[in-house]
């Protein structure tokens, strides 16, 4: 990717803070080098579990590593903006979409090390589907991740988050991580440097409820007028990018674990929507469960356009045909502000808004 992109403006340039980024000519660049996974004025609506948004500039499929890592060199250099996501299963697109390129890591790659004390240590893809790696390992006999087979995204954005449920989390089994550290891609001049891939113990990660490192400056927050706001968005977003997880395993037989597997799917049906919907909405807090707040305050089932809080679960909201982000916004914030004047209880988000 070492030739030029030129810098004339024309109708396909997009002005951002770092100065002009060409789109027609970074896709046709990317093109070339990741063929039909490169998409131009792509809907993030069929990316999202939401079901809307706008578009992204240049859509990208990313399957290995070394891919990703020289996509995020190429953008530094380049001046090109690029966000890096999962499965988008917590993201909320704004309607005016994404400017620059969205990145999706699908690396599925994972190999297991058998110890000599019967457990053994997972070294997997960021971009694994949980659900799935989690099914996989059953009949091997392998028990660890059983518990997230209901949480429907990869295990880069899980760890991101520290997902977990029942009673279980995914920092409880997690070793290390090997990540991109792109915080010198979103420098100027001299001060600019290429990515680096470094390695942290699970120690370093600042673990707690619902957190991570990797969520302070980058989530969505509703600020003192009660307004949801965007991510804020840098040229390479997110700054901090997990690329392979070190998980310990430990033996267990596979008709058990896929006696596990199936109660945990049926009691995670037995609480979700079942129309499509993405993770919950708000963080429970220590004082009370988020869907007990908002069914407190008489939004259960609160309906507004298309976008409606679940009858099932209010901490979940549902897609009933042609929602908008605006539709999905408006009942977020409706529900933070009336929890916070009838309980003074300030929720804070769970899921992300990403876009212009």
């Amino acid at each position: 990717m070492g030739d030029q992109i030129s810098h004339i403006t024309g109708q396909s340039d997009v002005f951002m803070p770092s100065g002009i980024f060409n789109v027609e000519a970074t896709y046709q660049r990317l093109q070339r080098r990741f063929g039909d996974r490169v998409r131009r004025n792509e809907p993030l609506a069929l990316h999202s579990a939401f079901g809307v948004g706008g578009t992204a500039d240049i859509w990208l499929t990313v399957d290995m590593q070394n891919e990703l890592t020289g996509l995020v060199s190429f953008c530094a250099e380049e001046h090109c903006p690029l966000l890096v996501i999962g499965n988008a299963s917590n993201i909320i697109f704004t309607e005016g979409g994404v400017r620059g390129i969205v990145a999706r890591m699908a690396g599925n790659e994972y190999h297991i090390d058998e110890e000599a004390n019967g457990t053994a240590l997972l070294s997997a893809s960021a971009g694994c589907n949980w659900p799935n790696l989690a099914r996989e390992l059953a009949p091997l006999g392998w028990r660890g991740l059983e518990f997230g087979v209901g949480i429907p995204g990869t295990l880069g954005g899980g760890l991101v988050s520290n997902a977990g449920a029942h009673a279980h989390e995914l920092g409880e089994i997690l070793e290390w991580i090997e990540m991109l550290d792109a915080r010198g891609c979103n420098m100027e001049g001299d001060a600019l440097s290429l990515p680096i891939r470094k390695h942290y113990k699970k120690e370093d990660l600042d673990l707690g409820y619902r957190y991570s490192r990797f969520r302070k400056g980058h989530e969505s927050v509703i600020d003192a007028q009660g307004k949801m706001l965007p991510v804020p968005h840098q040229l390479i977003e997110p700054t901090e990018i997990i690329l392979t997880l070190g998980i310990r395993l430990q033996r267990e037989t596979p008709r058990a674990l896929i006696e596990h597997i199936s109660e945990y799917r049926a009691r995670r049906l037995e609480n979700e929507p079942l129309e499509s919907h993405t993770g919950s909405i708000f963080k429970d807090t220590p004082q009370r469960l988020a869907k007990d707040l908002i069914e407190q305050v008489g939004l259960k089932g609160f309906t507004m356009g298309k976008a409606q809080f679940s009858e099932r679960n209010a901490n979940y909201i549902v897609n009933r045909g042609d929602a908008t982000t605006n539709d999905i916004v408006s009942l977020v914030e409706m529900a933070h502000r009336q929890v916070l004047e009838k309980t003074n209880i300030n929720l804070e988000l769970n899921v992300e808004l990403r876009g212009a």
